[in-house]
């Protein structure tokens, strides 16, 4: 009895989001229809659904070059935090000078640096990949660290105790181990990419979905304001998405744990 409650709760619980979301969008559009409320100010859904069929062609150009740049900022990050939690789990010291540097590079906000990149290499492609990358770094150097650091001690002693070396250590135990926490950085990173690619946009750019933003805001076209919006919100969870299924590809044994954990709570 209490396994079909739960089961039932599972099924409740799958539906309730999609439904939550069919009544909060009917309710907007009735509310704008009733209320009388301006398109500039709130556009029904209906309104930004016919928007975002009139703009396609615009939108999906504008949205190619951020998608682009998102990329691009992302696997420059990837590297740059892969190299820097190999370099402070090969050395202790090194990871005291460097990690403070690490949390330091995030209590700035990034859009203030924006001026001194602008300066550096003008309203170029370079100055927003560095933007990108200095956002999408951050979780996965700290979580592919936090692999590395979580690796149970039986396994390092086990490797000592057959006379293996450091270069033996990391090859086969703490870098297995650490994947998990390496693409559960990139995920974190790759929703951060996207948002970074439009604000970086907003430096200086003649293309990209910042920019289109920018534009249509100026011009008061609020319907096509959230269809932006709403590309942006896809391209992220699509990213993120294709990220997840490229792990569970990767790392069928670390998903079919995780699924037989998932069922013995279950049971």
């Amino acid at each position: 009895m209490r396994r079909k409650l739960k089961n039932i709760a599972d099924v409740c619980l799958l539906f309730s989001s999609p439904l939550f979301i069919i009544f909060f969008l009917l309710f907007w559009e009735i509310a704008v229809n009733v209320l009388n409320i301006d398109k500039w100010i709130l556009p029904a859904p209906s309104a930004i659904l016919k928007s975002f069929y009139y703009s396609l062609d615009l939108i999906t150009f504008h949205a190619q070059w951020t998608l682009f740049e998102a990329l691009l900022g992302l696997i420059v990050g990837l590297v740059t935090g892969s190299v820097i939690a190999v370099i402070m789990q090969w050395s202790e010291t090194i990871k005291k000078m460097i990690y403070p540097l690490i949390i330091l590079t995030q209590t700035i906000p990034f859009i203030t640096i924006a001026p001194l990149l602008v300066i550096w290499f003008g309203y170029t492609l370079t100055a927003k990949i560095i933007i990108i990358a200095l956002v999408c770094f951050f979780p996965v150097a700290i979580n592919l660290e936090n692999g590395f650091s979580s690796v149970e001690y039986n396994f390092i002693k086990l490797i000592h105790s057959l006379g293996g070396n450091r270069w033996q250590l990391f090859s086969l135990v703490k870098l297995p181990f650490s994947l998990p926490f390496f693409f559960s950085g990139i995920k974190i990173a790759a929703s951060y990419a996207i948002l970074s690619a439009v604000i970086s946009e907003w430096i200086g750019s003649d293309r990209g979905l910042g920019i289109l933003l920018i534009r249509s805001s100026k011009s008061y076209l609020t319907d096509r304001v959230f269809a932006v919006v709403l590309v942006i919100s896809l391209l992220s969870m699509v990213l993120v998405r294709l990220i997840d299924s490229i792990a569970v590809k990767l790392l069928p044994w670390y998903y079919h744990n995780q699924l037989m954990e998932w069922k013995k709570e279950k049971l």
